[in-house]
């Protein structure tokens, strides 16, 4: 994964370790700290939730899911997937896929629907909108995560400050980002690290 030193990119993964992405705003130094999400160990490994009805296979290799002409509010999210004893997990397989900005779902093609690998460091990247409100759902995005010859991990991410989560069953506050306001009203940064059930 070759990262420009100077985007904000770098910022949000900066120092490449699951003690915490340094946030920063465009063009100047790191602003924030973000703590792991959960902390790894025996204890904390991620929550798995539903996959839902609109999962697809086949999704397109790409770490941005904006594509032209798409609406709504920019979101960068960073993490690592780790194991139990906090190792990296390089060349883990994440899929994800959400609603778009109205809270549909495309499910004639691939919008909002792609899969990426962990470098070696068990770092991903994933450049979005924030989802709609799909009917009876809080703003949330689906996700599954594999390590190497392991069962795969499905849950679901959601976001802080969200009216719809008091009321969406599914809800949990164990799967939260952690969010940071970027420099733009229009882009949001966030940090989640899934932990997997693999020592």
């Amino acid at each position: 994964m070759k990262i420009n030193p100077n985007s904000r990119r770098a910022f949000l993964i900066a120092g490449g370790t699951a003690a915490g992405y340094a946030l920063a705003r465009r063009g100047a130094h790191a602003q924030a700290q973000l703590t792991p999400t959960p902390s790894c160990g025996a204890d904390s490994v991620t929550l798995s939730q539903t996959e839902g009805p609109y999962f697809k296979t086949s999704s397109p290799l790409r770490q941005s899911l904006i594509e032209s002409g798409m609406k709504g509010r920019e979101i960068e999210i960073a993490g690592f997937v780790l194991t139990k004893s906090c190792k990296p997990v390089p060349k883990a397989l994440l899929d994800f896929w959400q609603a778009d900005g109205e809270g549909a779902y495309d499910n004639r093609g691939f919008r909002f629907r792609g899969h990426q690998f962990t470098d070696e460091r068990g770092m991903f990247y994933l450049r979005t909108i924030l989802p709609g409100r799909y009917p009876g759902r809080t703003p949330h995005i689906h996700v599954k995560v594999q390590a190497p010859s392991e069962r795969a991990l499905t849950t679901q991410l959601y976001f802080p400050d969200e009216p719809g989560n008091a009321r969406d069953f599914l809800f949990r506050k164990e799967l939260l980002l952690k969010m940071s306001q970027g420099a733009s009203a229009t882009i949001a940064a966030g940090r989640f690290d899934f932990v997997l059930e693999i020592s």
